[in-house]
């Protein structure tokens, strides 16, 4: 029986190139000094697709070079670098990594939260350039007080709420629509959400949907005392107005995990000593980032032995077929 043929698009960690040499025929597309003389000639005998968040679009060019793909595994809780919409016309399943990441996302912006209000990275900084030596570190905002606005009360939502209540704080949400089997007080708009509170954490999907969903508006309604902190995905949010609203004093302060054109971070952000800037590392541990591995290659392995994707998205929902 002949094995069938994978294609990764990017490297990726060893225990999905390790799993999908088990059970399957693997290519490696960047290996590749010809590439498309290889898609010419290996394009029609591939079935499925392993591809990530963190190397760019899977754009339809390629999808029309792989005429047979039948399963898309994406590496990612989001998977805005896959056009669902178009591989549900194809035909293909989309599958991404919802659950193993929830908890290490959580934890990595209640960290961010803390650091950005009390200032952790800044007072760092300020004993190693001696300056403890000169004066004491000036006093920082606070937690204490404040209500917080989660946009996208999803898995990762909840539980950035759950450890949020261990805080003793307030807390609402907004999203497409109100969560009956949720306590938290539901504001059916972002603008209605960010003028009831002074933390706004996002961690909506991206896409075209939510592109600049955090505009102008929402931070002026956020406030001179507003705090934004962005775990989402960078189009989410203008970043240029965010930059504006920063610079004037809109709002107070920001810690952002996410950028519209990553790696490349605005310099004007950069600059600003009171914002909290980290590289992209929401779930980047080394062990979410093997469960997130793992369940990548797990998806195609299970669709491939017959049983079905394990996390389809919804916009390719499973309807019985195998490779």
């Amino acid at each position: 029986m002949s094995r069938t043929d994978i294609l990764m698009t990017a490297p990726m960690m060893p225990i999905v190139v390790e799993t999908l040499e088990k059970a399957c025929t693997l290519h490696r597309l960047w290996e590749q000094p010809d590439q498309e003389a290889f898609l010419k000639e290996v394009g029609p005998r591939i079935r499925g697709v392993a591809t990530s968040t963190l190397y760019g679009r899977l754009e339809a060019s390629l999808l029309d070079r792989l005429p047979n793909v039948e399963i898309i595994s994406s590496f990612g809780v989001g998977y805005d670098n896959v056009d669902a919409a178009e591989a549900a016309r194809r035909g293909i399943v989309v599958t991404n990594t919802p659950g193993v990441l929830d908890d290490e996302v959580a934890d990595l912006t209640l960290g961010l939260l803390l650091a950005t209000l009390r200032k952790i990275p800044q007072a760092d900084r300020y004993l190693r350039e001696g300056q403890w030596l000169k004066a004491s570190f000036p006093l920082s905002t606070t937690l204490r007080g404040r209500k917080v606005g989660i946009v996208g009360l999803g898995r990762i939502g909840k539980a950035i709420a759950r450890r949020l209540a261990g805080f003793d704080v307030s807390i609402a949400y907004h999203g497409r629509t109100q969560q009956d089997d949720v306590a938290y007080t539901y504001y059916p708009t972002v603008t209605g959400l960010a003028e009831a509170c002074d933390v706004l954490i996002v961690i909506t999907p991206g896409g075209a949907s939510t592109r600049h969903l955090i505009n102008a508006d929402v931070l002026k309604a956020l406030g001179p005392n507003g705090v934004l902190i962005n775990v989402a995905r960078g189009t989410v949010v203008d970043e240029q107005a965010l930059i504006e609203a920063l610079r004037s004093g809109t709002i107070l302060s920001a810690g952002l995990d996410v950028y519209e054109d990553e790696p490349r971070v605005p310099q004007e952000l950069i600059d600003m000593e009171h914002v909290v800037l980290l590289p992209h590392i929401a779930s980047a541990s080394v062990h979410t980032r093997n469960a997130m591995g793992k369940l990548v290659a797990d998806n195609i392995v299970s669709w491939v032995e017959g049983k079905g994707p394990l996390t389809p998205v919804p916009e390719t929902p499973y309807k019985g077929r195998q490779l």
